[in-house]
Formats: structure tokens, sequence, C-alpha cells
């Protein structure tokens, strides 16, 4: 299972949409895929975080996938 977040931009006037994913970010998507997972994942089931990045401009669209972006932090 991939929970996977997309960011878009147009231009890199503010960095790589990829770069955008910041701890604050990780930290959200953990929460909510943990969530996710108490209701409806197996135990035996294998989860990753995934960051798709869409980069708009003159020269046209182009899109970068990161597989395994970041792995969650145990609280505690």
């Amino acid at each position: 299972m991939a929970f996977v977040e997309v960011k878009a931009r147009r231009g890199k006037t503010f960095g790589h949409p990829v770069e955008a994913v910041n701890w604050r970010k990780q930290r959200e998507l953990t929460r909510s895929a943990s969530v996710w997972i108490a209701r409806f994942g197996g135990a035996k089931q294998s989860f990753r975080f995934d960051v798709i990045g869409v980069l708009i401009d003159e020269s046209g669209t182009r899109i970068r996938h990161v597989e395994n972006a970041f792995t969650a932090k145990r609280s505690g």
C-alpha cells in the first residue's frame, strides 16, 4: 500500500514541488496514514510513503515520482 502526496508548482521560484514535503507535511501524512491503517490495514500488509512532484513551466510539464520518499517516525 502506498500513501502518495502530490505537489504541483508553476516554476521553480519556491523550489521543486518534491521539496515542499518537509517534516511537517510528512508528520501530517504519517498521522493520516496511521488512522487509515488502524481502520483498514492488514497485519501483514506493508506500507510506504511516495511523493509525486509536478513542475509546470515554459518548457512543459515534468513529473517526478519518488518511491519510499520517507519513513514514518514512531512517536514515544
